[in-house]
């Protein structure tokens, strides 16, 4: 039964970690965007930077980039997840074959 709940905290662990770093890095990628826009040089291309991964976000969430940056997390959390599995799979295996 420890070998099941340490499977399942290690699982709850990557989901949840894998579901938050998108929006830490599309954050951080849109809060820096919006602070290099205070440089005068760098305005437009910030706008024009920011406008797009919004767009990009958009296309993902049928109009809205909230709706798109919760689709990517999802999918990065699924993913997390299967590799989790995964990886605990392969310990199973290889611990058997020892």
């Amino acid at each position: 039964m420890s070998t099941f709940t340490n499977y399942l905290r290690s699982l709850m662990l990557s989901v949840i970690f894998s579901f938050v770093t998108p929006f830490v890095f599309i954050g951080g990628v849109l809060l820096f965007l919006g602070v290099s826009g205070y440089i005068p040089l760098l305005q437009e291309l910030a706008e024009l930077c920011a406008s797009g991964i919004l767009t990009f976000l958009s296309i993902f969430g049928n109009g809205s980039s909230l709706n798109g940056i919760l689709v990517i997390s999802l999918t990065c959390g699924f993913v997390g997840g299967l590799f989790d599995t995964y990886v605990y799979y392969r310990y199973q295996i290889l611990r058997l074959d020892s």
